[in-house]
């Protein structure tokens, strides 16, 4: 009896420090601004700041927003019904005028609930520059302002490479919040990243590094796929590991392109934290 006793007694610490742990292993604050895309991003797992086709290419690799001659306008719009997180965004980048490309959105952000409501506004002025037919670098500005049970008024910066060795291949880096705003929100990261482009198909990976939250280092991977069916029709599917909560999250998405524009839908879908469960829909206009 006194066996079976002691190894009740075993299981039950065992859960406990196992639920203690769960608890714990939850995204901090400085994630709620940094996962902030596209319906198009969040059915590729997060994996798109390489591919520089969004008007809010910007807010990721400032760079990537001379990589696609052209204009684009944008309006994404975001729901998490199990967090109640919600965001949209209005974007607009230029990169057919001259070749200095520019791009500039503006994002309106809801988190948290009850007394730790807040609500928070995010503008970004991205500045692009090719260097070369295959290189290009940019830099931007970001104003963030929140209000409710955050309080912020602060103005960071952005910057990035983007090489694009062949048309089928491009591979980035960027530096995050090079500012020191001393906000919770804007703490700095790194980011590499590659896209390959192949026919009808787009591969898509990124690695975000944070070694700052937590005074240690953090990785996070993404990957992601999209294949354009029949020329109009493109359907992605997306991974990523979070390398603050250590679990798993999935997106999927569709959409319905033409030489104009499109619209697209995406879901993301995650395992831990608060198990999170967004749908994302963005129209978008282009001309090149």
């Amino acid at each position: 009896m006194s066996h079976r006793a002691t190894l009740l007694l075993a299981l039950c610490l065992s859960s406990s420090a196992l639920a203690q742990e769960a608890d714990a292993l939850q995204a901090p604050v400085a994630e709620d601004l940094r996962d902030l895309s596209s319906a198009r991003a969040y059915g590729m797992g997060g994996a798109w700041r390489a591919l520089g086709s969004d008007a809010a290419t910007g807010t990721g690799n400032p760079a990537s927003v001379a990589a696609v001659r052209g204009y684009r306008v944008e309006a994404t719009g975001g729901w998490d019904w199990v967090g109640k997180d919600a965001a949209a965004t209005v974007a607009v980048a230029d990169s057919a005028t001259s070749p200095l490309g520019a791009g500039i959105s503006y994002q309106l952000i809801t988190l948290g609930k009850g007394a730790a409501r807040t609500t928070a506004h995010l503008n970004t002025l991205a500045l692009a520059a090719p260097l070369s037919e295959n290189l290009m670098i940019g830099v931007s500005g970001r104003y963030l302002v929140m209000r409710g049970g955050r309080q912020a008024n602060a103005l960071t910066m952005d910057a990035g490479v983007l090489l694009r060795p062949t048309p089928l291949l491009a591979l980035g880096v960027s530096a995050h919040n090079l500012i020191d705003t001393k906000h919770a929100e804007l703490t700095r990261y790194y980011s590499a990243h590659a896209g390959v482009l192949v026919g009808q198909l787009t591969i898509a990976a990124d690695v975000r590094g944070d070694f700052a939250t937590d005074a240690r280092r953090t990785l996070t991977y993404s990957g992601g796929l999209e294949y354009v069916l029949g020329q109009n029709i493109p359907v992605r599917v997306g991974y990523t590991w979070d390398g603050f909560t250590r679990t798993s999250q999935a997106g999927v998405g569709i959409g319905v392109v033409t030489s104009g524009g499109g619209i697209d839908l995406g879901y993301h879908h995650d395992f831990g934290g608060e198990g999170g469960r967004l749908l994302s829909l963005t129209f978008k206009v282009q001309v090149r």
